[in-house]
């Protein structure tokens, strides 16, 4: 027992006295803990100011706006094809050349047709003549039956045979006018205002009626961009067009100056294989800037809300409660806030809810701060180093030339 108490109070020295050190040992260890708890709060550093740039919440009227991808396309096109058979002899225009309606742009060998209208003309004169006989041979087998000289049947026949001839003088003015028709036929006219594509055929080729098509006209004055919205989005459009025109806008590449068109064609149904439904907008397109086939950006403008709360959108930022936005306080401390983002239009989100007109938020240094931590609004510093750079150099050369130049007047 009394080697256990040694061990655990102390130890025995040489003359058999026992030496304690526990309190001791505890005692140092306490001094060594203190003086390092005062070294640490000496040391401690004082709360770090952030750097941010700020901007201001704002009122603005934002425009309503869906966005897709679109297709020109011809708002007119016809394929060309010849209505009779022949060789084509001449070509009038070149390709890719712009034509008006009832431009000649090819001609069919005219002479078979003409030798055919002639034919159909002198047998028109032909029966013309015999028909021209036969009414008066009625008239007069007429009068003799009235008096009795010839029977009734002899009358009859020949009121017959005149009546028959004046048919077949209406058979052969049909024949006359096809004929002439199908003269005008080797004349090929374009049929709309537009502009031609690549011929197919040239002077010599023999052609047949309705066969293959010699050019295609598109027009391209006005013309159609189709696009297609999802069919959530088919209310409200339906809902704003019922108001009047809804104002299109169609963008060739980034920072291109928009095209306006109006939109003037909503399809009857729902595409049940993409959900989509399909619009056309009609843009006057006088100088032919939009050109068939092209891919575009379409932006349709529905209405235009007035007095929204719109912050920058880089304030925006997105964490695990959803979206939120720090605003800087009169203290100079950043209070995080959830907010409900609309939609974004432009470099502005327009907010339904967190945060007023007026009050500042962060649009950048949003990584370097917490709730409640102590900013730094770097926005003027920034405004003052630009100024600097770009007149502080001369500023500083000027006013050095003037010193000089007083020194040297005045002697001094």
């Amino acid at each position: 027992m009394n080697t256990m108490r040694n061990a655990e109070w102390g130890m025995r020295n040489q003359q058999g006295k026992t030496i304690k050190i526990l309190p001791v040992v505890v005692l140092s260890v306490l001094v060594v803990m203190s003086a390092l708890s005062a070294c640490s709060k000496a040391k401690q550093a004082p709360p770090r100011v952030a750097p941010v740039l700020v901007e201001t919440a704002d009122r603005k009227n934002v425009p309503l706006q869906l966005k897709a991808i679109g297709n020109v396309e011809a708002y007119n096109t016809v394929a060309v094809k010849s209505q009779v058979s022949g060789e084509i002899s001449e070509v009038f225009f070149r390709e890719g050349q712009d034509v008006r309606v009832g431009t000649l742009l090819f001609r069919i060998d005219p002479r078979p047709f003409e030798s055919v209208l002639r034919q159909a003309e002198s047998a028109l004169a032909r029966d013309r003549a015999q028909a021209r006989n036969a009414a008066e041979e009625s008239k007069r087998y007429e009068q003799l039956s009235q008096k009795g000289f010839v029977s009734r049947q002899e009358y009859d026949r020949a009121r017959t045979n005149a009546d028959a001839l004046n048919a077949v003088v209406q058979v052969d003015e049909a024949a006359v006018e096809n004929a002439r028709l199908q003269l005008e036929y080797t004349a090929i006219m374009s049929p709309i205002t537009g502009r031609t594509g690549a011929i197919t055929v040239q002077k010599g080729n023999v052609v047949k009626a309705n066969d293959i098509s010699l050019v295609t006209i598109n027009q391209v004055a006005p013309v159609y961009v189709t696009f297609s919205m999802p069919e959530q989005d088919l209310a409200a459009i339906r809902k704003y067009k019922s108001t009047g025109e809804l104002h299109v806008e169609a963008v060739l590449s980034p920072g291109a100056k928009p095209i306006s068109g109006t939109l003037t064609f909503l399809d009857n149904k729902v595409n049940t294989a993409t959900g989509t439904i399909l619009l056309k907008a009609t843009f006057p397109n006088q100088d032919h800037a939009l050109w068939p086939g092209q891919f575009v950006d379409v932006v349709l403008t529905l209405t235009t809300e007035k007095d929204r709360v719109v912050v920058p959108s880089p304030a925006i930022q997105t964490g695990q409660q959803g979206q939120f936005l720090f605003v800087v306080k009169e203290d100079m401390t950043a209070e995080m806030r959830p907010v409900t983002v609309v939609r974004t239009f432009d470099r502005w989100a327009v907010i339904d809810k967190g945060v007023q007109p007026g009050e500042t938020v962060v649009t950048d240094g949003q990584i370097r701060i917490a709730p409640g931590a102590k900013v730094e609004i770097k926005n003027a510093e920034q405004e003052t180093e630009k100024g600097k750079g770009n007149h502080g150099g001369t500023e500083t050369q000027r006013k050095t030339k003037e010193n000089e130049r007083t020194q040297a007047v005045t002697g001094k």
